[in-house]
C-alpha cells in the first residue's frame, strides 16, 4: 500500500504561525524533502522534530521526484516543505504534485501559512476575485506578461524581490496605467512588517526613499 505525500506549510517569518497539527505530522513521517537542510534544520530543531532531511529545491526536482515518488508507493510516508510558506505555491513543490496525482497517490496539503492571503486582506482592494501572478518573468516574456495582467479587472497578486521592486512598480506604472492602486506588503508576520497603501506614484516614490528589505507582495488594481 502506497504511503502519503504530506506538503506542510512552514511560517513564512513568526514561528508562532506553526500549526500543532504541521509539528505533529513533520514528527511522524519517514523523513521530510526541503529547499535548504540547514534552513529547515534551524526549524526542526526548534520544535525538537528528529527526522531525516533530504534536498529538494528547483534545480534537482525533476531528479528527484522519481525516487520519492518510487518510495511513496514502497509505502513511506513522505512531507515537503520550503524555506517559508507553503510548498508549490511560487515555491518547489508543483511537480511533485504532479507526479503524485498521475501515480495515484494520496496527498494531503495541510493548511498554513502563505504570504499572499494576509497581504491581499490589509490592502483595502477589493479581494472578492483576484488573480495570483507570482514572480514575473525575469527577462523573456515579462513585458507580454504585464500587458495581459493589465487588462484583468481583477486584483493582480505579485511576488517580488528588494533588488528589482523599482523596476517594478515603473513597469506597473508604464503598462497599469497612472491611476493604478497599489498595496506593497514586506517581512510578513516578523518584527518590522510594513504595509504601505496608495497610487502607483506614491508607491514608486516610497519605495525609492528607503532600502526595503525582505520579501515583497504587491497588490494591484487599475480598475477602481
Amino acid at each position: 500500500m502506497s504511503g502519503i505525500l504530506y506538503f506542510v506549510p512552514t511560517p513564512v517569518g513568526n514561528l508562532e504561525d506553526m500549526t500543532f497539527r504541521a509539528v505533529n505530522t513533520l514528527k511522524e513521517v519517514d523523513y521530510i524533502l526541503c529547499e535548504d537542510t540547514r534552513t529547515s534544520g534551524i526549524l526542526l530543531k526548534h520544535f525538537e522534530i528528529s527526522k531525516p532531511l533530504k534536498s529538494y529545491h528547483l534545480h534537482n526536482e525533476h531528479q528527484a521526484t522519481e525516487k520519492v515518488i518510487a518510495d511513496l508507493k514502497n509505502g513511506q510516508n513522505i512531507a515537503i516543505i520550503t524555506d517559508a510558506g507553503t510548498p508549490g505555491i511560487s515555491d518547489p513543490g508543483y511537480l511533485l504534485a504532479k507526479a503524485g496525482a498521475d501515480h495515484d497517490i494520496e496527498m494531503i496539503c495541510l493548511p498554513g501559512a502563505t504570504a499572499l492571503i494576509p497581504a491581499l486582506v490589509v490592502s483595502g482592494l477589493p479581494n472578492n476575485e483576484f488573480l495570483f501572478a507570482g514572480f514575473l518573468p525575469q527577462k523573456k516574456g515579462r513585458q507580454t506578461k504585464l500587458k495581459q495582467l493589465a487588462e484583468e479587472k481583477k486584483t493582480v497578486v505579485l511576488y517580488e524581490s528588494p533588488h528589482k521592486i523599482n523596476t517594478t512598480l515603473e513597469q506597473i506604472k508604464e503598462f497599469f496605467g497612472e491611476q493604478t492602486k497599489v498595496s506593497l506588503s514586506r517581512e510578513i508576520s516578523k518584527k518590522f512588517e510594513e504595509t504601505k497603501r496608495g497610487t502607483i506614484d506614491e508607491l514608486i516614490a516610497f519605495s525609492k526613499s528607503k532600502t526595503l528589505k525582505g520579501e515583497i507582495v504587491l497588490i494591484v488594481n487599475n480598475s477602481i
